[in-house]
């Protein structure tokens, strides 16, 4: 029987259930309901702009969106959304579904730490960047109801979640440092504009307006 949640239906079909069941396996709780709640919140800012969007295909890349943190599905030799993008294609080519839409979840989950540019794309991709903003960065915060962000953490609680998800990240990526190097950009205007202040992950999570 199918679930909702804040008035969102989660997919009930038997890929969406082996998806439930290989993140819940293989990556900590703390990452099994974060990737649920990229879903959730990811199809409420759908809904409320209005996008028509495939919830089977939204749902594999966000449950699959960080695999790549996992003991299991993490590499050390390039970016860990990579690891999941790599490993969310496979999936979804085992269970018959290849070309365009099996690459549209693979590019969800290998841009979704890529600011902006997921946003101008398909619905599916932007989408799972929607709700990673909403869940980690508080971006989009007060784009979903008091109610509908209540529902959502209800199901999937959130206890002391920056420091945790923060804690994941570190522990995720340690072991292969250089594949964290991002825009370059930032590093040619801390060279060259005078007053220039690097954006900062960490400071974003913290201030963010979730309590915790």
């Amino acid at each position: 029987m199918s679930e909702t949640i804040a008035g969102v239906r989660i997919p009930d079909s038997a890929l969406a259930r082996e998806a439930t069941e290989l993140v819940r396996e293989a990556a900590s709780p703390l990452l099994f309901d974060h990737s649920r709640r990229v879903f959730l919140f990811g199809s409420l800012r759908g809904a409320g702009q209005k996008l028509d969007f495939d919830p089977e295909l939204l749902y594999v890349g966000a449950m699959f969106h960080d695999l790549g943190l996992t003991r299991r599905f993490r590499r050390t030799d390039r970016r860990f959304e990579i690891d999941g993008a790599d490993e969310a294609r496979r999936f979804l080519q085992a269970h018959g579904i290849t070309g365009e839409p099996a690459e549209r979840v693979w590019t969800a989950i290998a841009l979704h730490t890529t600011v902006e540019i997921p946003l101008h794309m398909a619905p599916e991709i932007a989408l799972v960047t929607r709700g990673v903003e909403l869940d980690v960065l508080g971006i989009g915060y007060h784009a979903v109801s008091d109610e509908q962000r209540a529902a959502v953490v209800a199901a999937h609680p959130r206890p002391d979640f920056k420091n945790r998800i923060l804690a994941a990240f570190t522990e995720g990526v340690r072991d292969r440092p250089d594949t964290t190097f991002g825009n370059v950009k930032a590093d040619v205007l801390a060279h060259f504009l005078p007053g220039f202040r690097r954006g900062d992950f960490v400071e974003v999570v913290k201030g963010s307006d979730w309590a915790e």
